[in-house]
Order: structure tokens, then sequence, then C-alpha cells
């Protein structure tokens, strides 16, 4: 009996420190865009927020991107979301970046929660962590410099409600695509 309250313990322990590492990987990656250009102010007016702490994106010709994140409505975590991106073009590589989509009101909320699709135009350049990039998609442009996660610089605003803001955290990928990307979107209650 002693052995498995013990064992018990050990394992509430461990899944309380993982749950830990996980809500500081949002925080982090909050945090990044708050010190990060233009991305700043938008934390002060938007209706809320995704972040993805790290997307995956490899491709050579055809290329694919996955990563998962958190829904944030006034700072307050209300839901899980996922993002699959599929491109066709020049490209050849891999990379990892952190991504944050702002929603400007609650439209623009509905309408992400809602699961649509984005059909946008990239050029990339990404060596180690220093990144240049350039997007121009149905939900707005953006642009950004990096050298790393604490000197990135981000450039943005809103369209259609959103605003899209990336920074690089490392890879070796050059790219000029045509990207579609599926958003999906899972309210939970924390």
């Amino acid at each position: 009996m002693k052995l498995v309250f013990q064992s018990s313990m050990v394992f509430l322990l461990l899944l309380l420190s993982v749950t830990n590492v996980f809500a500081d990987e949002y925080q982090a990656t909050v945090d990044i865009f708050k010190n990060a250009g233009e991305s700043r102010a938008f934390f002060d007016t938007a209706y809320g927020y995704a972040v993805f702490p790290s997307v995956g994106k490899g491709g050579f010709i055809v290329g694919g991107a996955f990563g998962s994140g958190r829904v944030f409505v006034a700072e307050k975590p209300v839901g899980d979301a996922s993002m699959t991106q599929l491109s066709v073009g020049f490209q050849a590589g891999g990379k990892a970046y952190s991504q944050i989509i702002f929603f400007q009101d609650e439209r623009a909320f509905k309408e992400f929660s809602g699961g649509n699709y984005e059909i946008g135009a990239n050029m990339q350049a990404t060596v180690i962590t220093a990144a240049a990039t350039a997007s121009a998609t149905t939900a707005g442009s953006s642009a950004g410099i990096s050298g790393g996660k604490h000197d990135a610089t981000t450039v943005g605003r809103y369209n259609k409600g959103m605003a899209v803001f990336v920074v690089s955290k490392g890879g070796l990928m050059g790219e000029a695509s045509v990207a579609g990307q599926k958003f999906s979107y899972t309210p939970r209650s924390y």
C-alpha cells in the first residue's frame, strides 16, 4: 500500500511539472512577442490572440508545417488551436518558428474559431536563428527579422480583423511559395 501511495505521489509531481513546462512555453512565447517590435502594441488593443510556441516547417518544392497553440481572450486561455499548412513553389530546407495571431474584435475571433482557410504567398530565408520573412495572405501581410528570440523585430497590421506575427527559432530554409493554411480550434475550460 505504501509503495502504491509513493508511486502515485511521484506520478502526480511529474504530471504537475510537465503541466508547468507547457504553461511556461506559452508565457515565454507571449513575452517574446511583447518585446518584439510592433507586435507589443497589439496586446493592449486586441480582443484576443492565438499563440503557437513552436511551428515546424519543411519542404523541397512541396512543403508542410504544423504547430499546436493556445487561444486567449482578455489574457485568459479559452481553447486550444492547431495549424497545418501545405505549400508549393521554390522551397528547400526546414525551420522552426513561433507565431501569434491577434484578433481585432469578437467577429475576427469567431471567424478564426470557426476554422478558416488562408491562402498566401511567402518569401523567407532562415539560417540557424537569423531570419528575414515577408508574407502577404488573405489574413494580412507581415514582415520581420530576427537574429534570435531576444532581438526579434516584427511588422504587421490588421487585415480583415487579424494580424499575424512570426519570430524564427532556427533552421536552414529558403522559400518563395504559395501556401494554404487550416486552423482548428477546440474550446476548453482551464
